[in-house]
C-alpha cells in the first residue's frame, strides 16, 4: 500500500504525498501555535486582574495608614497631663534661699543733719554678694534698724520695738544684684513691745546701724540740731 499506484508516474505521487504530509505539519503546527497564545493571553489577563485585585486591597490600607486624626484625637493629646518629671525639674531650677553668708547689709542717712522734730530718713541696702541667685524674704519686721548714742552705751530706738511686722517681702536677687528699702524714723525713742512712753531724742550726735538675719552693717553717723 505505500507503493503508489496508477498510471502516472511514481515520482508524482510522493510528491503529492511530501505536499500532503506538510500540510498536515502546518496545519498541526498552527493548532498547536493558536493553543499556545490562547493560553498565554489567558495568564496574561489573569496576573492583569490579580495585579488590579492587589492594587484594591492595598490601597484602602495604605491611605488608611496616612489619615489625619480626628480633632477628637487632638484635643485628647492636647489634654494628656504635663509628666510629673517636667513639674519637678521646673521646681528643681527655683533660686535656693539665700544664706546669710551670702549676702551684705549698708544703711544710709538721707542727710548728714535733722532739726528737732524732723523725721530723718534711712535707708537700707541688701547686697547678693555671691555669685549665685538666691531669693529671701525681706519683710520690714525682718530688718532691724537702731538710733544709738555715739559710743555705742545707750540705745535710743529700734525700728522693731513697735513694728508688727508686716507682709512678707520675698526677693529674688541674682549674684551681684542689690534691693534697696526706705525707713522714715519719728525722731522719739523706743523701748522693746512698744512699752513704756515715746519722746523726743535730744538734740546730738547719734549713730544708725542695720541688722538682717546676723549680718550687722557698719554705722552711720548723723546730727540733730
Amino acid at each position: 500500500m505505500l507503493e503508489p499506484t496508477g498510471p502516472l508516474p511514481p515520482e508524482i505521487y510522493w510528491r503529492r504525498r511530501v505536499f500532503a504530509i506538510g500540510a498536515i505539519v502546518i496545519v498541526l503546527a498552527l493548532v498547536v501555535w493558536l493553543a499556545i497564545m490562547l493560553l498565554h493571553g489567558g495568564g496574561s489577563s489573569n496576573s492583569t486582574a490579580a495585579a488590579t485585585s492587589t492594587s484594591a486591597t492595598t490601597g484602602p490600607a495604605a491611605g488608611s495608614a496616612t489619615t489625619t486624626p480626628t480633632a477628637t484625637s487632638a484635643a485628647a493629646a492636647s489634654a494628656t497631663p504635663t509628666p510629673s518629671g517636667t513639674v519637678n525639674a521646673t521646681a528643681a531650677s527655683a533660686p535656693a534661699s539665700c544664706p546669710d553668708q551670702s549676702l551684705a547689709v549698708k544703711v544710709t542717712v538721707g542727710q548728714p543733719s535733722y532739726k528737732a522734730g524732723d523725721k530723718p530718713v534711712f535707708g537700707i541696702v541688701i547686697t547678693n554678694i555671691s555669685t549665685l541667685a538666691c531669693s529671701r524674704d525681706m519683710g520690714s519686721g525682718l530688718q532691724q534698724v537702731s538710733v544709738q548714742s555715739l559710743d555705742g552705751q545707750r540705745r535710743l530706738w529700734t525700728s522693731t520695738d513697735c513694728d508688727q511686722g508686716g507682709q512678707p517681702d520675698v526677693r529674688t536677687l541674682n549674684g551681684g544684684q542689690q534691693a534697696a528699702f526706705t525707713l522714715t524714723w519719728s525722731g522719739t525713742t523706743s523701748q522693746p513691745n512698744c512699752a513704756g512712753e515715746r519722746v523726743p531724742v535730744p538734740a546730738g550726735s547719734y549713730a544708725v546701724s542695720a541688722l538682717f538675719g546676723s549680718i550687722h552693717s557698719s554705722p552711720e553717723t548723723f546730727n540733730i540740731s
